[in-house]
């Protein structure tokens, strides 16, 4: 993200980065295999032949805990008659309606397709896997830890569970904790009182212990699960089913978002090819832009166009890194890059092998205990993918590329000038830090003195070490409008990407000789 956050610094608010919308699936790993429910069968004593009648009235009991549990904390239940109603958008309503904010919301009963088994017969019982119409319960509240929440059941055998939840909502419960201002609209900041706190905070959602969560938002939706197993110890094993890595890049001025997005769509479209979005996701390109050998899959990227905004997405096999323009307001507009990983694993983790315990790049698993390097890969990829875009010709003039330079700015929370481009020492700078010898390996102190201020040979100690005051606040001044940065571990420095754009520029337009300006005028 640093080449564009530096391109576009003096019109960006704030940035924020973390997990968007995760969506997760329980399953009862004793359960879930046709051995691990006959496992159970002969832990409580069923007959195959009696298999039908167990679990319809397991089904029946879960059932009439949750709603027993739904009663008692006063929530409005309702049955679906179809499967395509959008549960959430109802939620919400409700919510809105009874001016719900805090605790648990509402609880849905529908019909739906799920995995389930099935007793066969022919020459002998067996029981096998089977699809078909199962009774699910869908449970909506406001979680306190981490806001809007939803939660579905499968009431019949394996029971499995799915959590979705969204990292921006959970934002806004450590905001408001932490007594933060912000103005939200959905799932996205406009504007917030502190973004480097509240970074902070989104970095902390990384370390939660999440089968501790996951299982204390199950006790509401399966209170009857401990009193089912027991001593059969069938416990969830928790998996993310999809992930969302959003990056949102905040703009103080809407118009300046909306004039740039038409170029970043552009050029994603002309110049990102199939092997820039396998880099993207981390993968190894071959020669001429191919992809390696053993690749097996196809890549595409569509723009689409609606009603409220422009669509950039890439996809590889299952996965995706999209970019749109999410939000805008009077005040802000927001731009945001997004990576999907619904199947992960094209990625590595450094992690023990099962067998030896020996540390190596293993794929990357669907538990919840990869999570962590699941966030890391997926802001990496968006990463990459604004470096692509920084790239993009923005269609910027000469006054506003330079109009953050020159203006006062801060450095460690001290004042520092504006750049004066119409004063030759100012320019004389910008000229000697922009040699071609310090391309590769940067410049020093000691390296622009004599450029600046004249030989030193036969100078006395005193005045060289008045020079190098000199240039010293000279470097800081650069350092301080983004121009250069220190190489670390020396006494070095080099021109960032704005800087070299920006000198540049202004190099350029200074030797352009007049006919020519006048004539691009005309």
């Amino acid at each position: 993200m640093e080449p564009f956050a530096e391109k576009y610094a003096a019109d960006l608010a704030g940035t924020l980065s973390g997990f968007d919308r995760l969506l997760f699936r329980g399953s009862l790993l004793r359960l879930a295999p046709t051995h691990g429910m006959m496992a159970y069968l002969s832990f409580t004593r069923t007959l195959l032949k009696e298999f039908g009648d167990f679990a319809a009235g397991i089904s029946l009991r879960i059932k009439e805990a949750s709603y027993a549990l739904a009663e008692a904390q006063g929530l409005l239940r309702e049955h679906l008659r179809s499967p395509s109603v959008n549960k959430e958008e109802r939620a919400r309503q409700i919510a809105r309606e009874h001016g719900i904010t805090q605790g648990p919301v509402c609880l849905f009963s529908v019909v739906e397709p799920g995995n389930t088994f099935t007793v066969r017969s022919g020459g002998r019982l067996r029981l096998e896997p089977q699809p078909r119409p199962c009774l699910h319960l869908y449970r909506y509240a406001f979680h306190p830890v981490v806001g809007w929440m939803g939660a579905r059941l499968q009431t019949w055998f394996p029971f499995y569970v799915q959590v979705s939840l969204n990292g921006r909502e959970w934002l806004a419960q450590q905001l408001d904790a932490a007594h933060l201002g912000y103005q939200r609209r959905d799932n996205c900041f406009l504007q917030v009182e502190d973004f480097a706190r509240a970074q902070a905070l989104l970095d902390a959602q990384g370390r939660t212990a999440w089968p501790e969560l996951l299982d204390g938002i199950l006790r509401d939706l399966h209170p009857l699960h401990p009193e089912l197993f027991g001593d059969f110890r069938a416990e969830y094993y928790w998996a993310v089913q999809q992930s969302e890595w959003a990056t949102d890049l905040v703009f103080r001025d809407p118009e300046k978002l909306r004039r740039l997005y038409p170029f970043l769509t552009r050029h994603a479209v002309h110049n990102l090819g199939c092997g820039d979005v396998l880099r993207f996701f981390g993968h190894r390109v071959c020669a001429q832009e191919r992809p390696p050998a053993h690749f097996r899959g196809e890549v595409v990227s569509d723009l689409k166009i609606w009603n409220v905004g422009t669509r950039m997405k890439h996809r590889l096999l299952h996965n995706g890194v999209k970019v749109y323009d999410k939000a805008d307001s009077d005040t802000s507009g927001v731009l945001r890059v997004e990576t999907t990983i619904n199947q992960p694993r094209g990625f590595r983790v450094y992690r023990p092998k099962r067998r030896t315990g020996e540390l190596a790049w293993q794929p990357l698993r669907k538990g919840v205990a990869d999570l962590h390097r699941r966030g890391e890969v997926s802001a990496a990829c968006n990463e990459r993918y604004l470096k692509a875009l920084a790239s993009a010709d923005d269609g910027m003039t000469l006054q506003e590329r330079v109009q953050k330079v020159t203006a006062r700015t801060q450095l460690n929370g001290k004042p520092v000038r504006a750049l004066r481009l119409h004063e030759a020492e100012d320019m004389a700078l910008l000229e000697a830090v922009n040699r071609g010898e310090f391309v590769l390996n940067g410049f020093r102190n000691r390296d622009l003195r004599p450029l600046l201020c004249g030989a030193e040979e036969g100078e006395p100690p005193e005045e060289v070490r008045r020079r190098a005051g000199r240039v010293t606040r000279k470097l800081r001044l650069l350092r301080a409008h983004g121009l250069i940065r220190k190489i670390q571990h020396s006494h070095r420095y080099q021109l960032t990407d704005l800087g070299r754009e920006v000198i540049t520029a202004v190099l350029a337009a200074r030797c352009t000789p007049v006919r020519e300006l006048l004539a691009r005028a005309a």
